[in-house]
């Protein structure tokens, strides 16, 4: 007798080989965040040396991230979150840079 295959739960994860990458996940995950805040610091001229600042660190973390990361997953993550750190630097410096005004 033929029985339907079980389908597997869908799961959301960054490891799609199976194996454990705590230090790339949180690489991603932070290159994601810090993209996110300095995207959304944007938005408020005055905030521009945080957007300048996270922006920077966020894109340096990106890529870093990218450089050792091991699934596609967090690859995705990577871009998403170095985009944003580059508009978030480039719009920061471009409304007042890193150094607050006298």
């Amino acid at each position: 007798m033929l029985q339907p295959s079980e389908r597997a739960r869908f799961k959301l994860t960054l490891n799609t080989d199976g194996r454990a990458h705590p230090v790339e996940n949180g690489l991603a995950i932070a290159t994601l965040a810090l993209g996110l805040i300095a995207f959304v610091c944007t938005f408020w001229p005055s905030a521009h040396i945080f957007s300048s600042w996270l922006g920077t660190l966020g894109f340096g973390t990106g890529l870093y991230s990218q450089y050792i990361s091991a699934t596609t997953p967090q690859r995705s993550l990577n871009i998403i979150g170095l985009v944003a750190s580059f508009v978030g630097a480039a719009l920061g410096i471009a409304h007042g840079g890193f150094m607050p005004h006298p």
